[in-house]
C-alpha cells in the first residue's frame, strides 16, 4: 500500500521534507511491504510548515502514528509529554552503534540517557565563502576547525570584503522571522562567546540568554547589519551563489553545498564557523525518527525504522542531495564529507564543536522568545531590552509547567 489507507495499516508513519525525501521514505516504505509481504503502511506525509499544527492535533486526540519523525530540538518535549518510547531494543544494536556522537547526541533525552530517536542524517552549518574573492583580498582561507577565524578576522574580513561586495555577507535572513533557522544558525555565535539561551544546570533563562556575553553577541550580530554587510531578508536566499556573486561569504546549512557547488563549482570553498569567543561551537540536530508510547506493534516500527535507514536506495537519495551523514557507515560511503574531501570540515564540526539546542521541554517557547528577540535586534531594537523579555518569557512557561520535572527550573 504505502500511500493511502484502503486497508487497516498495521503500521502508519508520519514524516514530512523536500520532494526527494518524500520520494525516498515512500520508496523505502513500498520495499518493505515487498519484503513483508501481509505488512500494510500508511504514510502520513504532512507539509513542513504545517507539520506542528497537525502533530498537536493528532496528540490532543490520542491518534499519533506509529513512527513519528521529529525535529531533533524537540525530542525532550515530545518524551516529556509521553508521546515517544526509548528507540534501543527496537531498532536493531548495529544501527546504534553506527551513530555518530552527534546523532546520539540529538536523540537523547537527559533525564534518564535514553536514545529515543534515530535518523540517517544529521545537520550542520559552515561559513561558506568564494575563493577567488577572498585570494583577492589577501584574506585567510582556514582548513580546520582548529584553524577557524577568530572575531577579529571575521569581522576584519567583512569590512575588507565591503569594499569589492554588495554584501559581505549571507545569513540567510530570507528563510523567515519566526523560522527555526534563527535559534538553529545564531545560537552557536552566543556558546562561542560564553553564554546560551538558558543555564542548563538550572534550567532558568534569566541571567543567562540576558547576561553580558549574549548581550554581547547580539549587538555584535546586530551591528553587522547597521553596517550594511548583511544580505538584506528581503533579497532571498541566493545571493552567494547567484550571478555576479553580490555576497562573498555565506553562513549556510550543509545543503546549501550542492545548489551553490553546481553554480560556483571550484570557486565555493567551505570553511568552519568562526571561534568568537574562547571555543568554537556549531549547531546539530535534524529531523529524525521516533516510535510512539503508545504503538500497537513497536517492535514492527522498529523494524521498518532499521530496514529503511539501511535501505541502499534512501542512502543513494541523501547521498545524492549531500545528506550530512549521521551514521558513520554512510559518512564512509560520502566522499564529499570524507577526510580530503569539499566539505570535509563540516563533518568535522560534528565531533568538535557541535552544541545541540537546548534539550528541554520548554523548546518551543525558548525558540520562539529568541526568534522574536533576534527579528527585533536585527530591526533596530535595543540588545539587552530584547534578550531579556525573551528570559522572562521562558521562564514563565517553566514555572507555569512546575519546571518540567524531572528537570529543574522550580
Amino acid at each position: 500500500m504505502a500511500s493511502g489507507a484502503a486497508e487497516a495499516a498495521d503500521l502508519k508513519i508520519m514524516f514530512q521534507g523536500d520532494p526527494f525525501e518524500i520520494a525516498a521514505i515512500q520508496g523505502a516504505a513500498t520495499r518493505f511491504e515487498a519484503a513483508h509481504p501481509g505488512t500494510k503502511i500508511e504514510l502520513i506525509n504532512t507539509p513542513h510548515d504545517a507539520y506542528n499544527e497537525k502533530f498537536g492535533a493528532m496528540a490532543s486526540t490520542g491518534n499519533l502514528p506509529d513512527i513519528i519523525q521529529l525535529d531533533a530540538p524537540f525530542l525532550a518535549n515530545y518524551v516529556w509529554s509521553g508521546y515517544l518510547q526509548p528507540v534501543t531494543g527496537l531498532v536493531e544494536q548495529a544501527l546504534i552503534d553506527d551513530m555518530t556522537p552527534s546523532n546520539v547526541s540529538q536523540g537523547t533525552y537527559p533525564p534518564d540517557k535514553g536514545l529515543y530517536a534515530i535518523g540517517l542524517t544529521d545537520s550542520t552549518v559552515v561559513l561558506y565563502g568564494s575563493r577567488k574573492q577572498l585570494e583577492a583580498a589577501k584574506i585567510r582561507i582556514p582548513t580546520s576547525v582548529a584553524d577557524a577565524w577568530t572575531r577579529e578576522e571575521f569581522e576584519g574580513a567583512l569590512k575588507t570584503l565591503s569594499a569589492s561586495s554588495k554584501w559581505p555577507i549571507d545569513l540567510f535572513r530570507g528563510y523567515g522571522t519566526k523560522t527555526e533557522w534563527i535559534t538553529y544558525a545564531y545560537e552557536p555565535i552566543l556558546e562561542s562567546m560564553g553564554c546560551d539561551l538558558i543555564d542548563r544546570t538550572t534550567w532558568k533563562s534569566e541571567g543567562t540568554l540576558d547576561n553580558q556575553a549574549c548581550v554581547d553577541a547580539a549587538t555584535m550580530m546586530q551591528s553587522w547589519v547597521k553596517a550594511g554587510w548583511v544580505v538584506p531578508q528581503s533579497a532571498g536566499t541566493n545571493q552567494f551563489y547567484a550571478e555576479g556573486r553580490p555576497a562573498a561569504l555565506a553562513w549556510g546549512g550543509h545543503w546549501v553545498y550542492a545548489e551553490a557547488k553546481a553554480t560556483m563549482g571550484d570557486d565555493l570553498v567551505a570553511m568552519p564557523l568562526p571561534k568568537f569567543g574562547q571555543k568554537s561551537a556549531s549547531p546539530n540536530g535534524t529531523w529524525i525518527f521516533g516510535i510512539n508510547k503508545a504503538s500497537a506493534e513497536p517492535k514492527l516500527a522498529g523494524e521498518f525504522v532499521g530496514f529503511m535507514l539501511k535501505d541502499a536506495d534512501y542512502r543513494k537519495a541523501y547521498e545524492e542531495h549531500t545528506g550530512f551523514p549521521g551514521l558513520k557507515s554512510f559518512a564512509a560511503a560520502s566522499p564529499v564529507y570524507a577526510a580530503g574531501g569539499p566539505m570535509a570540515v563540516a563533518f568535522a564540526q560534528a565531533s568538535e564543536s557541535a552544541v545541540p539546542r537546548p534539550p528541554h521541554p520548554a523548546y518551543p517557547t525558548i525558540t520562539l522568545a529568541f526568534q522574536q528577540a533576534m527579528t527585533d535586534i536585527f530591526d533596530g531594537a535595543d540588545p539587552k531590552d530584547e534578550l531579556t523579555k525573551a528570559a522572562k518569557k521562558i521562564d514563565a512557561d517553566i514555572e507555569d509547567n512546575d519546571g518540567y520535572a524531572p528537570f529543574g527550573g522550580n
